[in-house]
């Protein structure tokens, strides 16, 4: 993947409507994927909470929202890479866990069979969750927005990635620091007062369209008070008063 490929990719999200935030992401993973050889790819938006113990070696960091290219079977959705997260939830920490810890708050690239030990593919927790779906290696390439929220894109392949793979990945991720910002607005996750629900998300997409409250309940099939109730926590959560206002954190953070 060559620099001009990387420069029609970041044209192509910006055709995207602010509204579109997961398909653009799909569409990211989908050519990054295939340039890099990877079966799948995953994005990861990650808070850290605030009052957590001294003693915690996640630093109070949580995956807040995840999204993946494919859904492993036989899950229809994200619930596979769902339960590695429940696992960190619980703070049973895997080596593997570790590895977003180092140099947190940097732009940064970390990946497994570079930074794992050889033992660690053969723990249970290696076998159920990553060799059983026939992944290899995993390369993470993390971006952050501040310092209590980052952006995870991750790669999985069934061999070892190269070092002129990683590389495209790095370079093709670092330059789009205004898509990291869209994807974490999307799910409530920077600037919101707590992550949005997945009701909330759905209306917070047609509601950055031109979509009124009666064609939003019509979309969804909910009724136009209750679609009015979604906009109005919409608004709550992130400090603003009416869609202008709301509008403006998507269009003030794309330079």
């Amino acid at each position: 993947m060559n620099i001009e490929a990387i420069h029609l990719l970041w044209d192509e999200l910006s055709d995207f409507d602010a509204g579109q935030s997961s398909m653009a992401a799909a569409h990211l993973m989908a050519v990054l994927s295939e340039a890099a050889g990877a079966w799948n790819a995953t994005w990861a938006g990650a808070i850290r909470l605030a009052d957590v113990a001294t003693s915690d070696p996640l630093q109070g960091w949580r995956v807040a929202a995840v999204q993946a290219w494919h859904p492993v079977p036989p899950h229809r959705d994200e619930q596979h890479f769902k339960e590695i997260m429940e696992v960190w939830d619980r703070r049973e920490i895997d080596p593997s866990f570790l590895l977003p810890m180092q140099n947190v708050g940097t732009f940064r690239t970390y990946s497994f069979r570079r930074e794992l030990p050889a033992d660690w593919f053969e723990t249970p927790f290696y076998q159920r969750h990553y060799g059983s779906v026939g992944t290899y290696d995993a390369v993470f390439v993390a971006f952050p927005l501040n310092a209590d929220c980052e952006s995870h894109f991750g790669f999985y392949s069934r061999k070892t990635f190269t070092d002129e793979e990683i590389a495209q990945l790095v370079h093709a991720l670092r330059g789009i620091k205004w898509f990291h910002r869209h994807l974490m607005l999307g799910h409530g996750l920077i600037m919101a007062s707590s992550p949005l629900t997945p009701a909330e998300r759905r209306v917070l997409h047609m509601l950055l369209t031109k979509a009124t409250e009666k064609a939003i309940g019509r979309e969804l099939e909910i009724a136009t008070s209750t679609a009015h109730q979604h906009v109005t926590r919409i608004f709550r959560k992130f400090g603003v008063r009416s869609r202008a206002e709301l509008m403006s954190l998507w269009l003030n953070g794309a330079g």
